[in-house]
């Protein structure tokens, strides 16, 4: 066996890279055998004020490495609906047992939180540091950063989202264009716990609780959301009154807003010694917010495998056990976002989801496998 700098270089010390470092010392992996690479220092990282979704199995994965609790803010019960037409769903915490269905946090708080537990546990971090190239050899990895130095690993992990291979770049599904407008909402009547995903005719409306107000992710087709972002605010306002109703009452105040397009990457890349996890392996369309969830499920199941053995079959390994889990989730939210973005308004496919909301809130077992999903996953 090569001996090398370290046994695992993880590229990315966002919140799924960090958790699969902490994971693996969780799993008593040796702290001073893994290093941490990422570009961005970590002060402009925690000040990231992004909102994202955590699930309650999430939350349970966070627990184990010691990063709950933080800051966030509990759902308690989502509401489903297709605005206009008949069909809903409800989901609510009391029916599977568990203090919450989810929570929403800050990007930043999470990194600031899972940065500090790293460095308590005394795992390299370099950062900022960006890895310029990588040559994979038989027996090692070989990174070769920006500052002119190599280090070397038995197995890298490709962390670092939106940083793809080109084979992965080319894997982007461009069968459908939409563009995510995301702000933060107030509104006269809030209703505390309570989480929206309401479908419109391009594309799903989310809003969930959030400080005094919902984080808000609005997706529609690209000439429509550039229009929607430039808007004065009291006519964004009013826009979004007529797309969500009144459930909430007036909305009264939005913050800048932010609007970034979206696609499908679903290359889960893999070689002998390389393997992809998180926004690196698949980046999916926000309906259902189910990214992270997803990203901090790969990096539970790779860190109990490369803690027995940082060796290439355990790679070979954690695609066969993740297969089933990230088949379910990218289907379930590329086929969501296929119906609404490339679908005339008023399709047949659009107003069949309204009857299968329907379905789904009038038979319990439906309803549970969604929100289990939703909860958990598919767990290896």
């Amino acid at each position: 066996m090569a001996t090398t700098d370290f046994d695992i270089a993880i590229c990315g010390a966002g919140p799924v890279g960090l958790a699969l470092a902490l994971l693996l010392v969780k799993h008593d992996a040796p702290a001073r055998r893994i290093v941490l690479v990422d570009a961005k220092p970590l002060d402009a990282v925690s000040q990231d004020p992004r909102s994202i979704a955590l699930s309650y199995g999430s939350r349970q994965i966070l627990e184990d490495i010691g990063a709950w609790p933080i800051a966030a803010d509990a759902i308690h019960q989502i509401h489903v609906s297709r605005r206009g037409h008949f069909g809903r769903t409800v989901i609510e915490r009391e029916e599977y047992g568990v203090p919450a269905l989810g929570y929403v946090a800050r990007y930043g708080t999470l990194v600031s939180t899972l940065a500090a537990l790293a460095e308590r546990n005394d795992i390299v971090t370099l950062r900022p540091l960006q890895v310029a190239s990588s040559i994979e050899r038989d027996d090692a990895v070989e990174l070769r950063c920006s500052d002119g130095r190599s280090l070397t690993a038995r197995i890298m992990v490709q962390a670092e989202g939106g940083v793809f291979s080109e084979q992965a770049v080319k894997s982007v599904s461009r069968d459908y264009e939409q563009t995510a407008i995301i702000a933060h909402i107030v509104c006269s009547k809030p209703v505390a716990h309570r989480a929206f995903e309401r479908f419109t005719d391009e594309g799903p409306l989310a809003l969930l609780p959030q400080d005094d107000g919902y984080a808000m992710v609005w997706c529609a087709r690209p000439a429509n959301a550039a229009r929607l972002a430039a808007l004065p605010d009291t006519e964004f306002l009013a826009e979004l009154q007529r797309a969500f109703g009144s459930r909430l009452g007036r909305f009264t105040k939005t913050s800048p807003r932010a609007a970034f397009p979206l696609g499908l990457n679903a290359h889960a890349a893999v070689s002998s010694r390389t393997v992809a996890i998180g926004n690196a392996a698949q980046t999916l369309h926000p309906v259902a917010g189910q990214g992270m969830n997803l990203g901090l499920r790969d990096a539970a199941v790779l860190a109990r495998l490369l803690s027995r053995d940082a060796a290439p079959e355990m790679l070979q390994q954690f695609i066969r056990l993740r297969q089933t889990d990230r088949k379910l989730t990218i289907t379930l939210t590329d086929t969501l976002a296929r119906i609404f973005a490339s679908a005339p308004d008023g399709a047949l496919s659009q107003s069949a989801l309204g009857l299968s909301l329907a379905l789904v809130d009038a038979l319990k077992p439906a309803r549970r496998l969604l929100a289990e999903h939703m909860l958990f996953g598919s767990r290896q």
